[in-house]
């Protein structure tokens, strides 16, 4: 993967995007489409995946917990804390750049292939405009959305797990003490940032296929691969620059 590239196509069709749509304007009914395949679609694998995903973390935290305190319950705040800040947000946006990335990524060089983005842009249209600047103003808000309900159904996730495998007062890891407004702003952040690059990522694979039903197989290979591999980057960096200010 070119480091170059995986930066720079992205922001470069961000920029066409915005471009476009001041010049043609935004459907918005285009939008509530592209944010019910994004968001509502992606919320079944989002929940599912989240909730599998809390369990999971809270029988590693109870092994952890019997070796040093032999106290669960005691984890339960910063167990909190992690799943706002970091993981509720980062799993959940993998999650949806796995589904939401494929989709938009083989819609778009199906089009591709097919000339269809020709005949668009043969009739007046835009394809940045009338394609990407959808995916990209459903991505914005689906995604942050998604990483709140992912978010959710691990916390839930963790009070049921602890409560009935291990017998213990599940409540604890609805406790909020160590979250504050950063630990949310952080997290929002990352699901806003992930929301921003999938929809682009996907765009940058999907018209740019040429060829047959091949190409359309590798541009949906390339466009979730970056969609995931951006989204852990993103993740990262504004983990560094929240703890570059100090929160």
């Amino acid at each position: 993967m070119n480091p170059l590239a995986f930066i720079g196509a992205p922001a470069l069709m961000l920029a066409r995007t915005v471009r476009a749509s001041v010049r043609h304007g935004l459907s918005w009914r285009e939008c509530l489409h592209q944010l019910y395949e994004t968001g509502s679609r992606s919320m079944w694998l989002v929940m599912s995946g989240m909730g599998f995903f809390g369990a999971v973390l809270v029988t590693f935290a109870d092994s952890q917990a019997r070796k040093v305190t032999g106290n669960l319950p005691v984890v339960g705040p910063p167990y909190f804390e992690l799943l706002v800040r970091e993981f509720g947000p980062v799993v959940s946006a993998l999650l949806a750049a796995a589904r939401g990335g494929a989709s938009h990524s083989a819609e778009l060089s199906t089009m591709s292939v097919n000339e269809q983005v020709e005949a668009l842009e043969m009739s007046a249209g835009d394809p940045y405009a009338d394609l990407v600047a959808p995916r990209v103003v459903a991505g914005l808000v689906g995604v942050p959305l998604l990483c709140i309900v992912g978010t959710m159904a691990a916390t839930l996730s963790a009070v049921a797990t602890a409560s009935w495998a291990f017998g213990v007062d599940g409540t604890a890891f609805m406790d909020a003490r160590f979250v504050d407004g950063w630990d949310v702003l952080a997290g929002l952040t990352k699901g806003a940032g992930c929301g921003l690059y999938i929809p682009l990522a996907a765009a940058v694979a999907g018209l740019s296929a040429r060829g047959g039903a091949e190409a359309v197989g590798e541009a949906t290979t390339r466009g979730v691969v970056a969609a995931c591999f951006g989204c852990l980057l993103i993740a990262f960096v504004v983990a560094l620059g929240f703890q570059a200010l100090g929160v």
